[in-house]
């Protein structure tokens, strides 16, 4: 599944620069490990990711073992030996083998952590530090480059279930979603096979989009894509073709979907854009002057009826959180009314509404 499409990200974004030169240690080049031993995945000590991060950041997947433990050799047998699989995270993580029980100190945000116990199985500070009470193993984390945000996972992970998460902390989609919402659209996305029940989400192109507007006026979101980011897939799969959504969208917006690294010469509000390759960059002038020159993949962008800009939606949004912005700008509440004040009154009209929903089936 993943060659298919997620991993063309893979080799889009090696052309910038985001190259990573991996020296394994003296002792590593003596025994070189099988792949049975740790796959195809090209592994780092944590000493190397930390001083790695610091020169070029990127975000860190760790994973947790100890030496008896079955499930963690399973999961290099398997898992971790899928080429796909492990390109992505050769490229985008600094990905750390960690023995929770091994005695090396590392030096982690500023604190040192070491192993204190002499028995055989002792566990390692920082092991505690990380999984708490809850020893389990293997356990994966996944850290951003920044360290604030963190994600524990307990058990073994095969592909379908380390894919999303791997996406939701490349793509930075922490910052608007809980995982296991993201997670719910992405199985749907890329796993179920069912087809869209009712009318299809209207798409519009540019021209036909400005045309429609002189008799039609409405406002326009600007769905800014690329065919790698796999958050604007599940966005497209998902997201745009929710039936509440899709009503909203088809009756209140053009909705414009724009390839940020189209080719095509486009003409907008009466001026001419092309893709340049400005600043070495591989996208379109009119997306970097939409986007002021500050591209979040994806991103929505909402203009009025007037071809005047109204607010950027930058990185996933799921249709939950969607719904109550459409509707905030769609009825024109954002001239009149402050947003935290609006999703209050939304959500409590929602609640209303589920709460009769109830009553009437629990009286049939």
């Amino acid at each position: 599944m993943l060659k298919s499409f997620r991993f063309l990200l893979l080799l889009t974004l090696l052309g910038f620069g985001l190259k990573a030169q991996v020296h394994q240690p003296a002792v590593e080049q003596m025994h070189q490990p099988t792949v049975e031993e740790q796959g195809l995945v090209k592994w780092l000590t944590f000493n190397e990711a930390l001083e790695l991060n610091k020169k070029q950041p990127k975000p860190f997947l760790i994973d947790i073992y100890t030496d008896w433990c079955g499930w963690c050799k399973q999961m290099m047998r398997t898992t971790y030996t899928d080429q796909n699989l492990a390109g992505y995270i050769n490229t985008w993580f600094y990905p750390v083998k960690f023995n929770a029980e091994g005695h090396d100190t590392i030096e982690y945000q500023g604190v040192k952590y070491f192993n204190p116990g002499k028995e055989p199985r002792s566990t390692h500070q920082l092991a505690l530090k990380f999984l708490g009470n809850q020893l389990t193993y293997p356990s994966t984390l996944f850290i951003s480059n920044n360290f604030q945000f963190q994600l524990n996972t307990s058990g073994y992970l095969d592909n379908k279930q380390i894919e999303p998460i791997l996406v939701y902390t490349v793509e930075n989609i922490f910052r608007t979603t809980a995982y296991e919402e993201f997670k719910t659209h992405f199985q749907k996305a890329f796993y179920d096979t069912s087809k869209v029940k009712g009318p299809e989400t209207k798409w519009y192109s540019l021209s036909e989009a400005q045309k429609l507007n002189k008799k039609e006026p409405r406002k326009f979101i600007f769905d800014i894509y690329t065919t790698w980011c796999n958050g604007c897939q599940v966005m497209n799969k998902t997201t745009f073709n929710d039936p509440k959504i899709r009503e909203y969208l088809n009756k209140h917006f053009y909705l414009i979907n724009l390839n940020a690294e189209t080719k095509d010469t486009l003409t907008f509000g009466g001026k001419t854009y092309y893709n340049t390759g400005t600043n070495g960059t591989p996208f379109h002038d009119l997306v970097m002057e939409l986007s002021n020159r500050n591209i979040s993949l994806p991103s929505l962008i909402l203009m009025d009826e007037m071809m005047k800009p109204i607010d950027t939606l930058p990185f996933y949004i799921s249709p939950e959180t969607l719904e109550p912005i459409l509707s905030f700008y769609g009825d024109n509440a954002y001239k009149t009314e402050k947003w935290a004040d609006y999703v209050k009154r939304f959500s409590e009209k929602n609640m209303e509404k589920a709460q009769k929903t109830e009553k009437t089936e629990k009286k049939k």
